[in-house]
């Protein structure tokens, strides 16, 4: 009895593991295709689309080095993460919506 609720509780841990793991690949998938869009629409001049596809790469580093560790991305290390997630998004609404185009 005890090492079936062992193994329920590992289960769970594991799929909730891997559920904000591919989160976090969504978003930067998402956030991927709104860059090309704008890029394709010529909403985004060469030089800014460089420098979100700059801190595309960065976030990638930052979860390739939270995986280093352990292979896991700790609580922690997904706040830091979604962050700069966010900052991220923040900033290709911001440079999409200005006044710069590549028309």
């Amino acid at each position: 009895m005890k090492m079936k609720i062992f193994f329920l509780a590992l289960a769970v841990s594991v799929i909730g593991l891997g559920s904000a793991d591919a989160q976090v690949r969504g978003k930067a998938k998402n956030q991927r295709a709104r860059i090309n869009q704008g890029v394709r629409s010529g909403e985004l001049t060469r030089a800014e689309a460089a420098n979100l596809r700059n801190d595309q790469r960065e976030i990638r580093q930052d979860v390739r080095a939270a995986k280093a560790d352990d292979g896991v991305i700790t609580r922690d290390e997904r706040k830091d993460i979604r962050q700069d997630q966010r900052q991220a998004s923040r900033k290709i609404y911001r440079k999409k919506n200005n006044a710069r185009d590549r028309n």
